[in-house]
């Protein structure tokens, strides 16, 4: 049992995390925020280890959002050379350890470098029957919904879709994330109390833990911190306590 007395078997099936502070985790040592990015990579692959530990099985990460694109070119650019990068030295340990890599979010917007670097990844991984990483990239949760409705009105464009035939199911196939289950956890470190336009729909009833830690100092024991917060937390989805 660790410090946080975690119960290993009532662990969260899919953890999102919000990575945020990297740019004030920079600023504060006068650093460029870029620097502040790369220490955030170094949490990621952290936290990717010790959510394999505990059994988490959907681990999902905002790594950019589409309201991103509105930063500085320089940042920007950095951001998507890290992405790089990390794939690149990655790559081997995510397949050796049976992790399957998913992109939420319309990828093929991105950098050329960066979209051969992340289809390079889903090829290798995607057989892969271990803990499912989902990187939200170039992601947001209202531009996911309408990307839905829009693959909903082109099946109904082809006769084989009628209105009666919407339901929750048939929206929760038209996401990112079909084929996986709710989120149970959302994590935004850095002190801010917001969603970011971030998993609306499969965030529906999820717990949010928020935390003062910036992500590039977001460690393992923080990972846990959270859980067992959760663990604390009495989860009614809408009916009441037994």
């Amino acid at each position: 049992m660790n410090s946080y007395d975690i119960n290993l078997e009532k662990v969260p099936t899919h953890i999102a995390i919000i990575m945020d502070g990297n740019g004030r985790w920079a600023k504060s040592r006068f650093l460029p925020r870029t620097a502040g990015h790369k220490a955030g990579v170094e949490a990621i692959r952290e936290v990717i280890k010790e959510s394999q530990r505990l059994g988490v099985k959907h681990l999902t990460l905002y790594a950019f959002s589409t309201e991103n694109w509105k930063r500085s070119i320089a940042e920007v650019s950095g951001i998507f050379k890290l992405l790089v990068t990390y794939v690149n030295s990655e790559l081997k340990e995510l397949v050796e350890n049976n992790v399957k890599v998913t992109v939420l979010g319309d990828y093929r917007q991105i950098p050329s470098d960066a979209e051969k670097s992340l289809e390079k990844t889903l090829e290798a991984t995607k057989n892969n029957t271990g803990l499912r990483f989902n990187i939200a990239l170039n992601y947001g949760g209202r531009h996911e919904i309408v990307h839905a409705v829009q693959q909903a009105v082109s099946l109904a464009r082809q006769g084989t879709l009628t209105p009666e035939a919407v339901d929750e199911a048939l929206v929760d196939s038209l996401m990112y994330t079909a084929g996986q289950p709710p989120v149970d956890l959302i994590i935004r470190p850095s002190g801010e109390q917001r969603i970011s336009n971030f998993l609306l729909w499969q965030g529906a009833y999820a717990e949010f833990v928020f935390m003062d830690v910036l992500w590039p100092d977001f460690t393992p024991g923080d990972l846990d911190r959270a859980i067992a917060e959760f663990q604390r937390r009495s989860r009614r989805f809408g009916g009441i306590s037994s």
